[in-house]
């Protein structure tokens, strides 16, 4: 822990610094970042200068277990953002003033404390009032607006060097820094997604948002059009998952150098769907475009029509082989501790587009289907289990996900059929 400032006992210092940021209103409704927070302090006290692990917080903060994989669950990396960027709102309001300053360095778990002093009053000799006079005289012009001038022309010219100084520093990162590019990207990675990378026209990724009755502040449901009126629809909200899985793709295409566009599923048009390569995040009961359109076929989505979760979202394998089930439901009741999800590859509307459908009964599967596609150990397991495959080979591959406090875990391919 980097400590400076006047010398004291910085151990007292931090944790009671700790106290008063988790009883702050910025962090006090918070209790996953107050634990958060109080263990990196902890830690840093006890080990100075020791690095954490991430999955060593993974596992004693936010209770994953020991199978934990940071490059399959970004828990840690965004919990600690989300602390630093609560941190930062701390000390720009109640804490402005505050003498003890704690911080979390990007790209670092290790805690900073930083003590911030007022330089001490020194008492000056007793001066003549002439020399005071002249003093003055020389710090302030006798008019004031000259001073203000004056102020203004120190004030350009400090601007003036602080926007050369940063232009230097920019355009020398720009230069210096390497490029994202196609090669930086795993082999694997890079061959899925190649079918993506062959027109000219930039690939569009069309999230879900299913039509929703009600307010947030009293209760949403799902609209029902036998009962519901469709002037009080409203068609604005999405999961949790598909927030995350498009961070996930676009950090992927970045790496490939190619720009997504994003639009919500309803606003899609044919059009759309005939001119680019697509990537649906989202099953059909929310991403309702895929009710119009030729989509799976061996994992389909569908309601279940009879039976103790008649009605219920389902994946429904239509051809089941020796050892495989006829439907896959995630849990009825919360937690939702398991859920299943669908991968497919296809010809779209025009036969030289691409359609890429990640798919989970609830929004976290979604989620999961989106992470196995953008890592490259669970590219190498699906590519694997793919008859002669090679990019752009058709496919359906089903996942059964563990979700442990709301957060995919792990995911488990348990089917895969190959071909259109």
């Amino acid at each position: 822990m980097a400590v400076t400032g006047a010398a004291r006992d910085p151990r007292d210092a931090a944790l009671n610094q700790v106290e008063r940021i988790v009883h702050s209103p910025v962090l006090h409704s918070s209790e996953s970042l107050c634990k958060l927070l109080r263990y990196l302090v902890q830690k840093t006290l006890e080990q100075p200068g020791v690095a954490l692990k991430e999955y060593q917080i993974a596992t004693e903060v936010f209770g994953r277990s020991e199978s934990f994989d940071p490059r399959l669950d970004s828990t840690v990396r965004v919990q600690t953002g989300r602390l630093r960027s609560k941190l930062a709102e701390f000390y720009a309001a109640e804490g402005a003033g505050d003498e003890v300053i704690i911080e979390i360095p990007k790209g670092s778990y290790l805690v900073t404390v930083t003590y911030r002093e007022a330089p001490e009053r020194q008492e000056e000799p007793a001066a003549k009032p002439e020399v005071v006079t002249a003093t003055a005289a020389a710090v302030r012009p006798a008019s004031s607006e000259a001073w203000w001038r004056n102020v203004a022309f120190v004030l350009v010219g400090v601007l003036s060097l602080t926007l050369g100084a940063l232009a230097y520093v920019v355009l020398r990162s720009e230069s210096a820094a390497p490029r994202p590019g196609v090669g930086s990207l795993p082999a694997p990675l890079r061959a899925f997604w190649s079918p993506y990378l062959q027109h000219s026209e930039d690939p569009l990724v069309v999230f879900s948002n299913a039509a929703f009755v009600g307010r947030p502040e009293t209760g949403l449901r799902y609209l029902n059009p036998a009962t519901d009126s469709l002037v009080k629809a409203q068609d604005h909200y999405t999961g949790v998952g598909e927030v995350l899985a498009i961070h996930e793709l676009d950090r992927v295409f970045f790496t490939l150098a190619r720009p997504l566009q994003v639009k919500r599923g309803q606003l899609l048009s044919l059009d759309d769907l005939k001119n680019n390569d697509v990537i649906f995040v989202g099953s059909p009961s929310e991403n309702l475009v895929l009710t119009e359109i030729p989509s799976t076929t061996d994992f389909v989505f569908g309601r279940a029509p009879s039976g103790p979760r008649k009605g219920d979202l389902a994946i429904f394998n239509t051809r089941p082989q020796p050892g495989e089930q006829e439907s896959y439901f995630a849990p009825a009741e919360p937690p939702i501790t398991d859920d299943y999800a669908v991968i497919a590859l296809r010809n779209g509307l025009n036969a030289s587009r691409w359609e890429l459908i990640l798919a989970g009964t609830t929004t976290l599967g979604t989620q999961a289907a989106v992470e196995y596609v953008t890592h490259e150990r669970s590219i190498e397991t699906l590519e694997s289990r793919i008859a002669h495959w090679q990019p752009g080979a058709l496919f359906e591959a089903l996942l059964h996900v563990t979700i442990t406090r709301g957060v995919p875990v792990r995911s488990d391919l348990l089917a895969v059929r190959s071909g259109p």
